[in-house]
Order: structure tokens, then C-alpha cells, then sequence
């Protein structure tokens, strides 16, 4: 059975499957990065995983992956598959692409930026399916984004499209650590909401989850915590879609996890703002934390111009993910 395998790599943990022509995922498996190694240990940790994926691949199905696909954060080059820059992981311009064909025995391999790759899933079998034009938000640590066109994501002439975590909200707020003053992630990620709510509520370990329950409950702190936020990416949202003009906005990461507690103020604080735009759909994304991962094995079946990629993807229940 023809199959590739698929790897996003995160800051702390990595997860894999081999995914069969029609997008069906066949195997899969999770296991730390074990970034406290160091990032010599953690590539050879890649390349590890993907060779044993690669094994189980032969054993399984009688013959070797395709081709692979693996997802990485911080600054990719996707073009000559450079691993650039990444702070969580402690790596400088790792050719992670060759590295990987290398110890694959050769099969083609496509290197991609995490959020981008999780949003070409997102675009291409969840949320967004069917649409022309998307934008990808995943509300997390920081805010990112993925520029969706005709099924494919935009990289940018740098590899920094879709960075609207960066765009200035509030003139002269709180300082960024890319050296602006009021980013839209420093007031409306699930970890800005976490510190606010940290502060309002008096406690220490309260995070957005927890504010988000004190906003369903009624409590007044939260509730102008939480609108504080909105309001910020509402007007983050508006500034996008008014560059881009997505037919469908889909936000994801942590803070989306409040469902309706904030995506009917979202709706509402966006519609309030737009003027001339015509205004999107404003769903929430559809495949959580496997986003990443099926979007990998989409990348890697078009480098081989197989694959269905068939919307209708079948997912494993977390009881039987091998560890």
C-alpha cells in the first residue's frame, strides 16, 4: 500500500503518522522532542523517528514510504528546505530536507512551516474546505497565521506571510518581543488572556480557560478581560481581512477551545468593524491538534503529485495512537 510519512515537530513534543493515498491516516505515534538535549539531539531525534516510521512502513505494507513531509516552527525556508531559525528548539539553518531524504533512502521530502502546514490541512480537509480564499488564526502561546489560495499556502517572498500575531493594535502598548509596542498577540493570545486574568483575578495559576469559565459564570473581571481581548483581535482580524479578503476566517490554537463563549463576541465585535469588506465566515478550526500532522503527509503526497488527499479523512482515536 502506497503511503508518506507525516512529522510536526513542536517545542515539546513531536507526532507522526504514515497517511495513505486518500488522506487516510494508517499509523500513528507521539514522543517527546527532548529539547533540553540540545538541537543536535533533537534533528537526530527527527531523524530517528522518521526512519522507524519508515520501518514500520515495510513491515506493514511491504514496501517504503513514498515520500515525507515534516512541519517545524520558527523561520522555515521551504525552498531549499532550511530548518532557519527556531528559538523553542535552538536551531540555526539545519538542511533538515536533505537530512531526512538522506536517512529515508533517498524518497522526496517536503519541509514545512508549522502553522502554514497546519493551516493547508485546515484549508484543504477541515474547516476551510471548499473555500478559495482563507486565513488561518490559531490563538496559542503567540497568534500566527496561514494564508490560504486555491488550495496552497502562501509563504511570502521571506517566508513571513501571514504574521498577523505582529500586526500593531494598540499604539505605544505593551512592549513585543519582536521590538514593536502593541501587537495584537500581547493582548489577545490564550497566553496574553492567561496573564490578564492572572492579574484581574488575583491568581497566580489562573489561565485563559479559567477565564474563559468565569465569563460563561457571569463574574464582571472576567468578562472585561475577555472583551479586552476580542476587541483586540477583532480589530487584528478586521486590518487582515481587509488585505486579504479570505471567504472563510478560521481561528484555532487554545483560545478557540472556549467554543461560542468566544467565537459569538468575535462574530459580533468583527461585523461591528467592517465597513466596505464583505465579511467572511467566521468558523472555528476542525481538526485540533492533528492539524499539523495531516497537513505534512498533504504536503508530502503533492511533492509526488499522487494522493487523493479525499476530504472525507479518517481520523484515530487518541485510545489507539501508539506512544
Amino acid at each position: 500500500m502506497k503511503h508518506v510519512i507525516a512529522l510536526d515537530v513542536g517545542g515539546t513534543g513531536m507526532k507522526a503518522a504514515l497517511v495513505g493515498a486518500g488522506g487516510e491516516l494508517l499509523h500513528q505515534a507521539r514522543r517527546p522532542t527532548g529539547r533540553e538535549r540540545g538541537p543536535d539531539a533533537v534533528v537526530e531525534g527527527i531523524l530517528g523517528f522518521a526512519a522507524e516510521l519508515r520501518a514500520h512502513g515495510i513491515r506493514e505494507y511491504g514496501e517504503p514510504a513514498s515520500a515525507a513531509g515534516v512541519a517545524v516552527p520558527g523561520i522555515v525556508d521551504e525552498a531549499e528546505g532550511v530548518a532557519a531559525y527556531a528559538a523553542n528548539l535552538g536551531w540555526r539553518d539545519v538542511p533538515l530536507r536533505a537530512l531526512l531524504a538522506e536517512r529515508l533512502g533517498g524518497v522526496p521530502v517536503a519541509l514545512g512551516h508549522d502553522v502554514r502546514t497546519g493551516g493547508l490541512a485546515e484549508g484543504r480537509i477541515g474547516a476551510g474546505r471548499g473555500a478559495d480564499r482563507f486565513l488561518f488564526v490559531p490563538l496559542g502561546t503567540g497568534i500566527a497565521g496561514a494564508i490560504g489560495i486555491d488550495g496552497k499556502v502562501e509563504a511570502g517572498a521571506h517566508g513571513f506571510a501571514g504574521e498577523i500575531g505582529h500586526i500593531v493594535v494598540r499604539p505605544g502598548g505593551a512592549e513585543c518581543p519582536c521590538g514593536q509596542r502593541g501587537c495584537l498577540e500581547r493582548f489577545a493570545s490564550a497566553s496574553a488572556v492567561s496573564r490578564a486574568w492572572a492579574e484581574a483575578s488575583g491568581d497566580p495559576d489562573a489561565d485563559a480557560a479559567d477565564c474563559a469559565k468565569a465569563v460563561a459564570s457571569g463574574d464582571e473581571r472576567a468578562v472585561r478581560v475577555w472583551q479586552e481581548a476580542v476587541d483586540a483581535l477583532a480589530d487584528g482580524l478586521v486590518t487582515a481581512l481587509t488585505l486579504l479578503d479570505p471567504r472563510t476566517l478560521i481561528i484555532g490554537g487554545g483560545l478557540a477551545e472556549a467554543g461560542e463563549t468566544l467565537f459569538t463576541p468575535l462574530r459580533e465585535a468583527v461585523r461591528r468593524r467592517v465597513t466596505f469588506q464583505k465579511l467572511p465566515s467566521l468558523v472555528p478550526a476542525a481538526l485540533g491538534d492533528t492539524a499539523g500532522c495531516l497537513g505534512a503527509g498533504l504536503l508530502a503526497w503533492d511533492l509526488i503529485g499522487t494522493g487523493t488527499a479525499d476530504p472525507s479523512i479518517e481520523t484515530t482515536d487518541p485510545s489507539e495512537v501508539t506512544t
